[in-house]
């Protein structure tokens, strides 16, 4: 029998959740504290690069599973005690001595995590239909920023008390009782759907998919809808130093407030895309998102006032979460549903590799043009985003007969 949607939901935001424990750990703080420098403190963020590499995996992941467990609890429920094990053992580490062991363990972590997510994305796509998936990906947004809450959030400001061995007890815990969820919940294989047989049907399916008519248009669609909001991203915080804000006060509006518009924009974004076709819930996040970026550049031209930089802080984090929750529901809507893993985190890849370019020049940028002309420009690719709507409506869909 099939579960109801709030159920489904919420497994699917505490698998999302254990996702997000690693990603949200307070390294920089750590390292910082150990008087590590500024540098090697960037190079640090190498350890989110298997994020970037999951789509290696996710043939093997769509492919290889154990009948008993199911085709993706055979690979959540081992991944998720392996990311409890490496967390436990890195809450017995002593930061002075084993910090390069450290390292190593939190690399295994996001290992873990990111092919967990391959599964989980395969899950969401098994368990979601097509009117679900906007409420699907809210959930799956707000459950992996409210895990990156937790141990950012929560775990920093407990440091005090519990000490950061203390937050991969927090994590190992939280992921255990997400784990025992997990292990009751019975799997239900997609009966109208045979799996692929091999890792090379999988690759073969791929290919075929990415070479479908309107395919070209829909990659390009995802890898550019945030690169406007990259660039400015990257720099509303420096420029807000540079303006003379203190650390608190950006602590405050950007990161706590920011946080809550944006958990807020993800569930209005799940909501629209729920009521509206998810190209026109997309193009109306997508108009609403450039009000804000618009905003930067006002503040950057005329001057940043307090109310200005606390209002354009909350808009553009409530509209680009509700964009990122309607992307992503949109992505899910275009896989192949008989490899809807490999296909999604395909998808989700070149989501995450969109945003780096924008994000990498912006400081170079910056010193260019300065600050307004770097809001300015990513406001304007924003908008020129949206011509990408037309063909995008236009494309055929998986499975289609055009397709």
């Amino acid at each position: 029998m099939r579960r109801s949607l709030g159920a489904r939901l919420g497994l699917l935001s505490a698998l999302y959740l254990v996702q997000g424990l690693p990603a949200g750990f307070p390294f920089a703080v750590l390292l910082r504290r150990q008087d590590v420098s500024l540098q090697d403190i960037g190079l640090a963020s190498l350890l989110g690069v298997p994020w970037m590499l999951k789509w290696m995996v996710a043939p093997y992941v769509e492919v290889h599973h154990v009948a008993r467990l199911g085709r993706r609890r055979s690979w959540i429920l081992p991944l998720q005690l392996a990311l409890a094990a490496l967390a436990l053992a890195a809450s017995q580490l002593d930061l002075e001595t084993q910090l390069p062991l450290l390292l190593g363990l939190m690399l295994a972590m996001n290992v873990c995590s990111a092919t967990m997510d391959v599964a989980v994305d395969g899950l969401a796509v098994d368990l979601l239909s097509e009117r679900e998936l906007g409420p699907g990906n809210a959930a799956q947004v707000i459950g992996f920023k409210l895990g990156m809450l937790f141990t950012g959030g929560l775990g920093l400001a407990l440091t005090g008390v519990i000490g950061f061995a203390g937050i991969f007890g927090l994590i190992a815990a939280v992921t255990l009782a997400v784990m025992a969820l997990t292990a009751a919940w019975r799997e239900q294989e997609a009966t109208e759907r045979a799996p692929p047989s091999g890792v090379g049907e999988v690759l073969r399916a791929l290919l075929a998919a990415l070479r479908a008519p309107g395919a070209v248009w829909v990659l390009l669609f995802i890898g550019t809808y945030k690169l406007g909001e990259a660039a400015c991203d990257a720099m509303f915080k420096p420029f807000l130093v540079d303006a003379g804000y203190g650390d608190d006060q950006i602590g405050l509006w950007v990161g706590t407030f920011g946080t809550l518009a944006s958990l807020a924009g993800s569930l209005a974004g799940g909501l629209l895309a729920y009521r509206v076709p998810l190209v026109r819930a997309i193009g109306i996040a997508a108009v609403l998102r450039a009000g804000p970026m618009i905003g930067q550049w006002a503040l950057a031209a005329t001057g940043p006032t307090d109310a200005g930089v606390i209002a354009v802080t909350f808009t553009e984090h409530f509209f680009g979460g509700a964009l990122t929750t309607a992307m992503f529901a949109f992505m899910m809507s275009r896989v192949d549903r008989r490899i809807g893993a490999a296909h999604f985190t395909v998808f989700a890849t070149l989501e995450l590799l969109g945003k780096l370019p924008a994000g990498a020049a912006s400081g170079a940028l910056t010193d260019a043009i300065g600050y307004a002309g770097t809001f300015a420009l990513g406001a304007a690719l924003s908008l020129a985003f949206l011509g990408l709507l037309v063909p995008i409506a236009r494309a055929p869909r998986p499975g289609s007969p055009a397709a």
